[in-house]
């Protein structure tokens, strides 16, 4: 099911060499209530390794997160919490100096005993832009 929600993103990245990068990121998405189980956070912490060049870069690695989300399921709603493991993969395209696009999508398996859901895997795409700070 899709749902549109509101994500603020913050990352650091530091180059270990001229083109490899360690990334930190974390992802704050608020979910857009639905039907009559309210709004919803999921939070991913990510840590990457990357390849970065002039007018862009790009990082994978693991992720964990925590959520509290409203979901239904079959015959039942209700909100689901917990945390999940995962992997993340991020690119970003500088455009006109600083500023630019990026692109990341998070896979979680969300376990648990829920009496909404069973366990599932879920995919968190986000677009949008992007500014790039630099210590010289």
């Amino acid at each position: 099911m899709t749902h549109l929600a509101v994500s603020p993103h913050a990352g650091i990245s530091w180059r270990i060499n001229s083109n490899i990068l360690l990334d930190v990121h974390d992802l704050l998405s608020v979910v857009t209530p639905i039907q009559i189980g309210g709004a919803g956070v999921y939070n991913s912490t990510i840590f990457a390794l990357g390849y970065g060049w002039k007018h862009g870069n790009f990082s994978a690695g693991p992720s964990v997160a925590i959520y509290f989300m409203p979901a239904c399921g079959s015959t039942l709603c209700g909100h689901v919490a917990g945390m999940a493991a995962g992997a993340h993969a991020q690119t970003n395209a500088y455009i006109v100096g600083p500023l630019g696009v990026a692109v990341s999508a998070n896979v979680d398996w969300i376990g648990g005993s829920s009496v909404v859901l069973p366990g599932y895997v879920s995919v968190l795409v986000v677009v949008g832009p992007v500014l790039r700070w630099s210590a010289k």
